[in-house]
C-alpha cells in the first residue's frame, strides 16, 4: 500500500492523507482547507493532487475547518463515498461547513469584484451550500472504542483524541496479501487536565504513526493558572474603562472560555460588566456541546450538578443578529467580547478588531495557535499596524497572549502520547501538521525518547508501507 501526504505536509493546515490499497481502494485520511495567504490559499485548495471521484471512503478525525472543509469540494467534484465521524463531529460540521461555504462565496464576490475592476478573469466559488449538503448526505456516525469494517480487509477504531468535541485519533488494522498492517493517525491531540472535554485515550500499537506536530519544541503554561490570569486581565481592562476582544475558535475554545467565565461569576471573582458571545456559529456549536455529555469529562459532569448550564451565566449574552452585533461598536463601557475567527481571518471579529485595536484603554487576548500571515500572528507578534479589510490601523491597544487554553497537545505531552508505542514496533512515524522548524523540534524530542525512525514529509510525497 502507499501513504501520500496532500496536506498539512510541513505546513500546520490543510490536513489530506491518500491511502492507495493494494487491492485498488482509496482511503482519504480528513479532507483540509488549508488557511493562509489568500492567493497561496486559493492555489492549494483548488487543486487536491488526486482524482476526487476515485477516493472510496473518507475518514475524518474532528469538524476543525483544516481537516473537515474541503469536503463539500470533494463532493462538488465527484466524490460518492461515504465520511466516517464520531457523532458529535457530524453534527458540528452540519454547522462549520455551511458557515465555510458562506466565507466562500463571500470570498469568491470580493475577488470577483477585484478581479472585474482589473479586467481580470472571475474565480470559480470552491463550493456552495448545496455541496455542503451533498456532503453531510454520506456522513457515517460511529462510536468511540467501536471498531467498524468500512471496506473489506480494513477495520478502523476511533479512540478520543480530547482535542474539540468529537475529535478522534484513527487506528486501522489492514490485511492485504496475507500480510497485517496496522496504521495509526493521532488526528490533532489534546492536552491532559483540559476543563470540559477527556483526556486523550491511548492508541493501540502501530507498524506506521502518522502524528500532528504543532507544538513541536514549545511547553504549555500550566492550565491551572489559565482562570486567574483570565479574571485578572478583565479586571484590568475593565478598570480603565476598555473593552476585552478575544478572538476564539466558534467550536471548543469559546465553549471553554465560557465555562471559565461560568466558574468566575459564581466565585464572584468577575466586575459587573456584560459578557458577549458574538458567533451565531459558536452558539450553533454550543448548542451541540449540549446535546453530548458523553463527550464531557467528570470535573464538569460534577460541577453540573450544582450548575446545569455550564456555558451561561447572568452578564452572558450569545447572539445571532448582525443588527446587535453592530451596536457592541457603538458601546463605550467595558465589556468582554467573544468572536469567530480565532486567526481572525474572517468573521465578524474583523469588525471588533477594527473598531478597537486603536483603543488603548482595550485588550486584545489572543488565545490559540495562529498561522504564518494571518492576522492573528500579526497581531501576536505585535506589529505597530495591522491590515483590516483593506486599511492599515495601528495596534494600540493592549496583546495579551495566552496558550493555557490550546486544544493541542504541548511537546512533552505529544511525546508522552507517542510514549505508549514501542519504538522497535514502530517501522516510522510521519510528522504532519506542522510548521518545520516545529517539526524538526519535535523530531529531535522524539529521537531523544527513543524513537528513530521520524520522516517529515513534503507535500505530495508517497511512500510505500511494507
Amino acid at each position: 500500500m502507499r501513504l501520500t501526504f496532500w496536506g498539512a505536509a510541513r505546513t500546520v493546515t490543510g490536513s489530506k492523507h491518500l491511502l492507495e490499497l493494494d487491492n485498488g481502494k482509496r482511503i482519504l485520511l480528513d479532507c483540509g482547507l488549508f488557511q493562509g495567504r489568500r492567493s497561496e490559499s486559493r492555489e492549494r485548495n483548488s487543486d487536491f493532487g488526486f482524482d476526487a471521484a476515485s477516493i472510496d471512503i473518507v475518514l475524518l478525525s474532528h469538524a476543525h475547518i483544516d481537516h473537515c472543509g474541503l469536503l463539500p469540494k470533494l463532493w462538488r467534484e465527484g466524490f460518492r463515498g461515504a465520511v466516517y465521524s464520531t457523532h458529535a463531529t457530524r453534527d458540528l460540521c452540519s454547522y462549520l461547513l455551511h458557515d465555510s461555504a458562506h466565507i466562500q462565496e463571500k470570498d469568491a464576490e470580493f475577488v470577483n469584484k477585484r478581479n472585474r475592476k482589473k479586467g481580470k478573469p472571475e474565480i470559480e466559488v470552491l463550493y456552495d451550500h448545496d455541496d455542503v449538503d451533498g456532503i453531510l448526505g454520506r456522513f457515517r456516525s460511529v462510536s468511540y472504542d467501536h471498531p467498524f469494517k468500512p471496506t473489506e480487509g480494513v477495520e478502523v477504531e476511533y479512540r478520543d483524541a480530547g482535542h474539540i468535541l468529537g475529535s478522534a485519533s484513527i487506528h486501522m488494522t489492514i490485511i492485504e496479501n496475507g500480510r497485517t498492517t496496522k496504521l495509526g493517525f493521532t488526528g490533532d491531540i489534546g492536552s491532559p487536565n483540559r476543563p470540559i472535554l477527556r483526556d486523550p485515550q491511548p492508541m493501540k500499537p502501530c507498524d506506521y504513526l502518522i502524528s500532528e506536530s504543532t507544538y513541536g519544541g514549545k511547553t504549555h503554561e500550566p492550565p491551572e493558572e489559565a482562570k486567574g490570569k483570565l479574571a485578572e486581565i478583565v479586571k484590568r481592562t475593565a478598570s480603565r474603562g476598555g473593552k476585552l476582544i478575544i478572538p476564539a475558535f466558534a467550536v471548543g475554545r469559546t465553549q471553554e472560555i465560557v465555562h471559565i467565565l461560568d466558574q468566575l461569576e459564581h466565585e464572584g471573582a468577575l466586575p459587573r460588566i456584560p459578557v458577549y458571545v458574538d458567533s451565531p456559529l459558536a452558539v450553533n456549536a454550543t448548542n451541540v456541546f449540549i446535546a453530548h455529555p458523553e463527550c464531557f469529562d467528570q470535573e464538569l459532569r460534577n460541577y453540573m450538578r450544582n450548575d446545569p448550564e455550564p456555558f451561561g451565566f447572568n452578564k452572558l449574552n450569545y447572539i445571532r443578529k448582525v443588527e446587535l452585533s453592530k451596536e457592541l461598536n457603538m458601546h463605550h463601557e467595558p465589556m468582554v467580547i467573544i468572536s469567530a475567527s480565532g486567526m481572525c481571518e474572517a468573521g465578524r471579529i474583523l469588525h471588533h478588531l477594527r473598531n478597537n485595536i486603536e483603543d488603548p484603554r482595550n485588550t486584545v487576548m489572543m488565545v490559540g495557535y495562529c498561522a504564518e500571515h494571518t492576522l492573528g500572528k500579526r497581531i501576536i507578534d505585535q506589529h505597530e499596524e495591522v491590515r483590516i479589510f483593506g486599511q492599515m490601523h495601528p495596534l494600540r491597544c493592549e496583546v495579551a497572549v495566552m496558550n493555557h487554553y490550546s486544544a493541542h497537545a504541548d511537546e512533552p505531552g505529544m511525546v508522552d502520547f507517542i510514549s505508549n508505542f514501542d519504538p522497535a514496533e514502530l517501522k516510522n512515524i510521519f510528522l504532519v501538521h506542522g510548521d518545520l522548524k516545529r517539526q524538526e523540534k519535535f523530531k529531535d524530542a522524539l529521537s531523544i525518547a527513543g524513537y528513530d525512525r521520524v520522516a517529515i514529509p513534503d507535500h505530495g510525497q508517497s511512500f510505500q508501507l511494507t
